[in-house]
């Protein structure tokens, strides 16, 4: 009988033992126990130590839905500044209770890694959930009724009006300007130039006459005489051509008023063919301003 029973009493003081090798209740920073809205995130720590040997678990908890109210986010191992190991559990509230609720952050069993280890048990964690706003919204003494939308504030406009004012009083004197120097400009060319002179003299005559006016026919002479810095004859038409290329395509017209030219001041019987004096006029101005220095 007696050994008996020291058997049964060896058995018995192993049990404990035993049990605590098949699961041990793991240390954990827990979070806060209220205050939690939906879609705030809860961070739960569990160290990784079995008695006084590390824990190494054999999978980490799966990243899913965990019930009604949470779902897992993450779950990472850390190693704080004592070299400690940490499992990092994330839940997520993904539910919105009607009135103020109690849920709890999942128990969970970490199996060992080592064949034959000890697991580790995380026990359940209560926290409270609060609505995101009364069961009845516009009830007397909940909230105020809905309102409109929130108009943007207004940007100083006052700096961009004066901005804006200045830019344009600068435009306005750079055109007045410009308008000026457009005005001086051709006012010194018809001074200036020498076929823009015979055409202001040429306007002053009788356009049904100009063609057979010998001082018209002498202002064209002069201008041509001026441009070419000699007084030209038919012979020297090269002269000119060679000082101001740009009448190079006007050489047949050229050539051919002074035909006409020499016809009708010198011909002993001038036969007073008809000719266009002021189109070529007009023609050699557009010439000398298009190429104007």
């Amino acid at each position: 009988m007696t050994a008996r029973w020291v058997i049964v009493i060896a058995l018995l003081a192993n049990v404990p033992q035993a049990v605590a090798q098949q699961s041990a209740v793991a240390t954990t920073e827990q979070p806060r126990s209220f205050g939690y809205m939906l879609g705030d995130v809860i961070a739960q720590r569990v160290l990784l130590h079995v008695g006084n040997r590390p824990f190494e678990p054999s999978a980490l908890p799966p990243l899913a839905r965990t019930g009604a109210w949470l779902t897992r986010r993450t779950a990472a191992i850390e190693t704080d500044g004592a070299g400690n190991r940490w499992l990092v559990l994330e839940y997520q509230v993904i539910n919105a209770p009607q009135t103020l609720a109690a849920i709890a952050l999942p128990a969970l069993t970490l199996a060992s890694r080592t064949s034959g280890g000890a697991a580790l048990s995380v026990a359940a964690w209560p926290v409270s959930v609060a609505p995101l706003t009364p069961r009845i919204a516009f009830a007397q003494g909940a909230l105020q009724p809905l309102q409109p939308d929130r108009q943007p504030s207004l940007l100083p406009t006052a700096p961009l009006k004066k901005r804006l004012t200045v830019s344009l009083v600068a435009l306005a004197l750079v055109m007045f300007a410009w308008f000026g120097w457009w005005l001086w400009r051709n006012h010194r060319d018809a001074r200036q130039m020498p076929f823009a002179r015979a055409w202001h003299a040429l306007k002053t005559f009788d356009a049904a006459q100009v063609d057979h006016d010998s001082d018209a026919w002498r202002q064209v002479h002069r201008a041509l005489n001026d441009t070419a810095g000699q007084a030209l004859h038919p012979g020297t038409l090269d002269a000119l051509f060679v000082r101001v290329p740009y009448l190079e395509p006007m050489r047949a017209r050229i050539e051919r008023f002074y035909a006409h030219s020499g016809d009708r001041f010198y011909a002993l019987a001038p036969a007073h063919e008809p000719y266009r004096l002021l189109d070529l006029c007009r023609d050699l101005r557009r010439l000398e301003r298009r190429n104007r220095r």
